[in-house]
């Protein structure tokens, strides 16, 4: 089976996206129209966010906002040294520089306690990234932003429906980014991204910065970013065919998540036990509620790179989440980090997996992925 598949679920909605599609061409207008402000206006009824701008990928958001939020050049963002580059790079991108910090010792969020260390002078946001099945300690995180007058901005990209106290990921801080890419909890047919936020000044900012810079008919320069010296970006706008299918898929999003819980679950529980099996997801909810939304079902394993091989000898696909730390990539070596540095990091990256999850996934499937991994690893004891 396939690592993602799409296909019964987007034939569902094929009908709804095709009448979207037709009123995209009928209207000429591609990019940057109205089918993208009807998903603007559909995102802020669902996330409950005052202010959503979409863009043209999740990582567009993030530098866009970052942007928006006033990061200076060679000023620090504390982001989290485990998970995707591309929370690091989008500050690379802003002109920014990454100042790692290591996750908790029993998850995937920034640890309070470790971005409290990476601190410095020249430090202005804290940028939590939320991974996995539930949202990093943003308590903990947004206490620290509020001891060092920081800023703080999340990398919500993945967090899709998830929420802390009613308050959907992204709307803790300044704002949060969200990223539509095909294989994300509401995912399009190719890259697309959003900006939610509460702050009008901020969304303001990034609408114009998506396109050009531009206010109305003609080039301006952006309140408050004029000073930066960043050259504006040719060009961030959300492709409205896009917008039409997020748009079809937003109406059974409730649905999906659902259904995603429930194959977890079912994971889960098939594979408590197993040997090889280090930890299994930690969906327990943390203080301020919520509940968990898995945009990916993430395991640690012994053996990872034997038991990814041995998975796709018998067609199932699995992915490794992320089998570099960020700090350790080539992009970030001017940073001098060395291994060691950030040890449950380091930890994860050498042993987690994420298997198949996807709402089109059936319930004999996960059966025969978890009869795999527990033959793998019953095996390898045997021999």
């Amino acid at each position: 089976m396939p690592f993602f598949s799409q296909e019964s679920s987007f034939a569902e909605v094929w009908p709804t996206v095709r009448g979207h599609c037709r009123d995209v061409i009928e209207r000429g207008r591609c990019a940057h129209g109205s089918k993208v402000a009807e998903l603007e206006d559909a995102l802020r009824a669902w996330t409950g966010a005052r202010h959503v701008v979409g863009v043209n990928s999740g990582t567009d958001a993030l530098v866009l906002l970052l942007r928006a939020c006033g990061l200076a050049p060679g000023e620090e963002v504390v982001v989290p040294a485990f998970g995707s580059a591309a929370t690091a790079s989008a500050v690379l991108l802003a002109r920014g520089r990454p100042r790692f910090a290591d996750i908790e010792p029993a998850g995937y969020g920034l640890d309070p306690d470790a971005a409290a260390a990476a601190v410095t002078p020249r430090t202005r946001i804290i940028m939590p990234a939320h991974l996995s099945c539930r949202m990093a300690d943003i308590a903990g995180i947004a206490a620290v932003a509020r001891r060092h007058g920081l800023g703080l901005v999340e990398d919500s990209a993945h967090a899709v429906g998830m929420r802390w106290n009613g308050v959907h990921a992204g709307l803790l801080g300044r704002g949060g980014a969200l990223s539509f890419f095909p294989t994300t909890t509401l995912g399009a047919i190719g890259d697309a991204g959003a900006v939610l936020t509460d702050d009008a000044e901020v969304a303001a900012a990034v609408a114009e910065l998506r396109h050009q810079g531009r206010a109305g008919r003609t080039l301006e320069h952006v309140p408050g970013l004029s000073d930066l010296g960043v050259p504006i970006r040719a060009d961030s706008r959300m492709d409205d065919l896009q917008a039409a299918v997020l748009l079809a898929k937003l109406t059974r999003l409730d649905a999906d998540i659902a259904r995603r819980a429930e194959l977890a679950a079912a994971y889960t529980e098939r594979l408590s036990g197993v040997p090889g099996i280090k930890r299994l997801p930690d969906p327990a909810v943390r203080r301020g509620g919520g509940s968990p939304v898995y945009h990916a079902y993430l395991v640690e394993v012994e053996d990872r790179e034997a038991l990814v091989g041995t998975l796709a000898a018998v067609g199932v696909g699995a992915e490794t989440y992320h089998p570099t730390p960020p700090h350790l990539e080539p992009r970030f070596a001017r940073l001098g980090h060395r291994r060691g540095e950030f040890p449950n990091a380091e930890a994860a990256c050498a042993a987690a997996v994420a298997l198949p999850l996807y709402p089109d996934l059936a319930m004999s499937a996960v059966e025969r992925v978890c009869d795999a991994v527990a033959h793998f690893y019953t095996g390898r004891r045997a021999a």
